[in-house]
């Protein structure tokens, strides 16, 4: 009972914080069924404002260092396979298409690309060179990339840090162990930053990108094929960081299998609509 009294305390204090606890679902399932129910204490605003704002601070330091933007030809290629594929983020949310997309490019031996809340995509040219990408290949990265963001998979690890440190810092209110002082703003921030996407959220993130790349008539069997480079390419090393809470590649190459029968006819009809 003193338990429970604690845990009404906490989320109380939550509340008072400005921080409403959410469990719903950012995305429909599309073909390949990706619509479980989420943990969402901050709000979209919120952590969409935040990321534009890491956005354009990576970007500024990116241009002072003469990284950003330098391979024309490669952010041109990324830019237009971009506009293939935004308009079909309609079918997992309405309001995707509206967002304020935008992508660049950073000159960087890194395999890394991402996607923040609110559409503002980044692609490292290492990635790109390095494993000989096709345009479909960039298509399922991209895909993929853009799905954390349509997942909102940013702002459920966000509101996760928050109700943890807001739960570690109240508790120890109750206990008589300190003030339980936050800064949920700041945390908020820090794990937007650092963002390591859970094996779970990669595996929604290949499922409905791929769903992605087929509908805007890329073929999702590259998606077979570019991590088969991405086994090839961290044989006898350390995995990149990009790669570093991702599920084996192996396992990964069975599960995009498996979704074929789901997304192959997609992109046929994709392609006969071309």
């Amino acid at each position: 009972m003193i338990l429970l009294h604690k845990l009404i305390a906490v989320v109380a204090a939550l509340s008072t914080l400005g921080v409403t606890a959410s469990c719903q679902s950012t995305t429909s399932g599309g073909s390949v069924g990706a619509d479980r129910k989420q943990l969402l204490l901050v709000s979209s605003d919120q952590l969409n404002q935040m990321a534009a704002k890491a956005y354009l601070q990576l970007r500024q330091e990116s241009a002072k260092k003469g990284v950003l933007n330098t391979d024309a030809a490669l952010t041109a290629r990324v830019r237009a396979i971009a506009a293939r594929i935004t308009p079909h983020t309609r079918v997992f949310r309405a309001d995707a298409p509206g967002w304020k997309w935008e992508v660049n490019t950073i000159t960087s031996d890194q395999l890394n690309a991402f996607c923040m809340p609110g559409g503002k995509i980044m692609f490292y040219t290492g990635i790109v060179q390095r494993l000989k990408l096709t345009d479909d290949e960039i298509a399922v990265i991209m895909g993929h990339e853009i799905a954390h963001a349509l997942r909102e998979h940013s702002r459920e690890q966000v509101s996760q840090a928050v109700a943890a440190e807001a739960a570690i810092g109240i508790g120890a209110a109750l206990l008589g162990l300190g003030d339980g002082t936050a800064n949920l703003t700041g945390t908020a921030y820090q794990a937007l930053v650092a963002t390591r996407f859970s094996r779970g959220h990669e595996t929604e993130a290949d499922r409905i990108g791929l769903e992605l790349a087929a509908r805007s008539g890329y073929d999702p069997r590259a998606g077979i094929t570019l991590w088969k480079k991405m086994l090839g390419a961290n044989q006898g090393g350390r995995p990149p960081e990009f790669l570093s809470t991702h599920p084996a590649e192996n396992r990964r190459i069975q599960d995009l299998e498996a979704l074929m029968p789901a997304v192959l006819p997609l992109y046929e009809a994709a392609r006969g609509g071309r």
